[in-house]
């Protein structure tokens, strides 16, 4: 079972970015802030994966229920998508010069990572699998099926916007209006449907009533 402050945490951190959610769509939508108008799908989207990849991630990594191995599979992804994120934030509102392919490769990197950390941990292991151990691996596998979701994204979307990310004027955000982007969006809302449902199921194996997940 996951050390009760770890469960305490992530309702806090799933709160907040609930809240975040909101403030940000009314900041960008509202507002017409830097990098354009983003759609409810994108921004379920958008959310989704900074609380999996961003705060969900990490905060696991530090239950010492979880195994070492899968412990630092966790630890070492979410280090590497905070690294990103600032990289990424500081294209996008300083130097201006984001492009898909960047977070493309990104991805791509930490698909390796996970898929190199599971296999080490398969690999090393001895005996059968805990009930936390399977919870912790179909975390994991969440997280690889998020990133080829990501994946295809940037790529339709780099498609759509054709290249046109940089500069004063560049598009981030898919909006709900423009012709361009109603494929997009379509496969998007598709997507969160079960990413979500997953998510949700987890997370209620962690945090609901039971001796332990599973």
């Amino acid at each position: 079972m996951l050390a009760p402050h770890t469960r305490v945490l992530i309702l806090v951190l799933l709160g907040l970015s609930v809240l975040l959610g909101i403030l940000f769509h009314g900041r960008q939508n509202v507002r017409k802030a830097r990098g354009g108008r983003i759609s409810p799908p994108k921004l379920a989207w958008l959310f989704y994966a900074i609380f999996l990849w961003f705060l969900l991630c990490p905060l696991v990594s530090l239950d010492t229920s979880i195994h070492p191995h899968l412990r630092m599979v966790l630890g070492a992804f979410g280090a590497f998508m905070w690294v990103r994120g600032v990289a990424e934030l500081y294209m996008l509102y300083v130097s201006y010069n984001w492009k898909p392919p960047y977070g493309i490769g990104h991805d791509v990197l930490c698909i390796l990572l996970v898929l190199c950390g599971v296999s080490w941990f398969r690999l090393n292991h001895e005996g059968p699998l805990s009930r936390m151990d399977v919870w912790a691996l179909s975390l994991l596998a969440l997280v690889l099926v998020s990133l080829l979701v990501e994946v295809m994204y940037a790529t339709l979307f780099f498609q759509a916007v054709e290249g046109h990310t940089t500069g004063d004027d560049g598009i981030w955000f898919a909006d709900e209006e423009q012709a361009r982007f109603r494929r997009i969006n379509r496969i998007t809302l598709a997507c969160n449907v079960p990413l979500y449902a997953s998510l949700a199921a987890l997370l209620f194996l962690a945090l609901g009533p039971g001796p332990s997940p599973l």
